[in-house]
């Protein structure tokens, strides 16, 4: 039953991708490689060719050589190691921030936490792949190659604005695109319609009469970082950010600008496009998260539950603390099917999953991995801690007297202790649930 679910999920991602690689089928993705094991190179080949992609690939290993590839090469986008002999992917990042050249990076690692991320997405990078789950790659390079295609779209649109008034007044009347004149100090000095629709105002006057940096900027760091880019460079680089709008609510936005007026002796100033891609993002999240529930319980589904495995063992060797593996098999699950009908079988499934939420901690995650197969994940948790747990659900559940009644088999395995790896520490619960089965009376 779990090879079934697993099929059927690998299916669904491979559906998914394959829908956006058709989009770029037609033109070929040029890809430099920076890594010091061609090993590595070739298995993110060979995923990308699962996925019909078709590549032109570079292969870098030092610094000089990156550089002159970015001076004399062209590239939709760069897949970087996190670690080399003599340089990191920071640096390469660096580098690449310093060739004012804007091509998505994507870092790929075989160590990856939340620090390493987010170290990385708040310095520029697209996105993070971690090298043991290379079947994320292909997803990553297809939004990569969209977001280039939209910059070289929104490039274009920023030489038509400097190349013709006309032009700008096209632009500036364009309902997709907000655009705006501020100060270093985040003073508006002009606005088109669309952004005063796009923030909620009334009218350009009162838009005017608001601070962008104070007012509309939530985040003091995404603040910093469009300032910050804007007094150095005289440009705005394409980043993403969250606005607030008049009522209060959150927008976020992708921005693109460049320093204009001083040459005609008028105050410094920044003019940028604000695309709203609160929508789409919105879109992307619910796919997410999609992707990683069950659909009938909505808990975690197998795909989740195994990330949030490897994660936590990758944890654990770095503390060097335990944590627990509980498994669950509904008893009777047939039973109840052919006695009470497939509805109530479906209900006695979400009654179970709802047991399960009321027990968990904010940390700990529940999943549904099988039919009537579950599993909780309890970070940082030895055996008495975990039996706790275990005992605590079984009573819940014995007081939920909702018909058909309901009861559980329980298997624990701690991590190191019990097993190394996802597959020892099952055999281990799964030993233990069916010890468990095996006491209990027939029902």
């Amino acid at each position: 039953m779990t090879n079934l679910v697993r099929n059927e999920q690998h299916q669904n991602h491979d559906g998914f991708l394959a829908r956006r690689v058709a989009i770029h089928r037609h033109r070929m993705v040029r890809i430099l490689f920076v890594d010091d094991q061609k090993a590595d190179v070739e298995l993110c080949l060979l995923e990308l060719k699962r996925m019909d992609f078709a590549v032109s690939k570079d292969w870098v290993q030092t610094p000089t050589e990156f550089a002159e590839h970015l001076r004399t090469q062209t590239y939709d986008l760069i897949v970087c190691d996190c670690s080399m002999p003599d340089w990191t992917g920071m640096e390469a990042l660096d580098l690449l921030h310093q060739s004012n050249t804007d091509i998505p990076f994507i870092l790929v690692s075989r160590i990856l936490d939340e620090g390493m991320t987010d170290a990385f997405l708040r310095n520029g990078a697209f996105d993070c792949v971690d090298k043991y789950r290379l079947n994320r790659l292909p997803l990553a390079v297809a939004l990569a190659v969209e977001e280039n295609t939209l910059r070289e779209e929104r490039n274009h649109a920023e030489k038509q604005l400097k190349h013709s008034e006309a032009h700008y007044r096209a632009l500036s009347e364009n309902p997709t695109y907000g655009i705006c004149r501020f100060d270093t100090d985040g003073q508006f000095l002009a606005v088109n319609e669309a952004l005063v629709t796009m923030l909620g105002y009334g009218s350009k006057e009162e838009l005017i009469q608001v601070n962008l940096a104070t007012e509309i900027i939530r985040d003091p760091v995404e603040r910093s970082l469009l300032f910050e880019s804007y007094r150095r460079t005289g440009h705005v680089n394409l980043i993403e950010v969250e606005w607030k709008r008049k009522d209060g609510s959150p927008m976020k936005v992708r921005l693109s600008g460049r320093q204009v007026g001083a040459e005609e002796g008028a105050p410094d100033g920044c003019e940028i496009i604000a695309e709203d891609v609160t929508a789409q993002r919105a879109s992307e999240d619910s796919l997410r998260h999609l992707a990683a529930t069950d659909a009938l319980t909505g808990l975690a589904n197998f795909r989740k539950l195994s990330e949030t495995l490897e994660f936590e063992i990758k944890r654990s060797e770095r503390t060097a603390r335990p944590f627990a593996v509980l498994i669950f098999d509904l008893n009777g699950m047939k039973r109840i099917n052919d006695t009470y009908g497939h509805l109530a079988g479906n209900r006695a499934l979400c009654r179970l999953a709802d047991i399960f939420r009321f027990s968990c901690r904010s940390i700990d995650t529940a999943a549904r991995y099988g039919g009537d197969e579950f599993a909780i994940i309890l970070p940082e948790t030895s055996t008495p801690e975990a039996c706790a747990v275990g005992r605590r659900i079984c009573e819940r559940l014995s007081g939920d007297l909702e018909q058909p009644l309901l009861s559980v088999s329980v298997g624990l395995a701690i991590y190191p202790e019990d097993g190394t790896t996802i597959e020892t520490l099952f055999q281990t619960a799964d030993q233990d649930l069916y010890k468990m089965k095996h006491l209990e009376p027939p029902v």
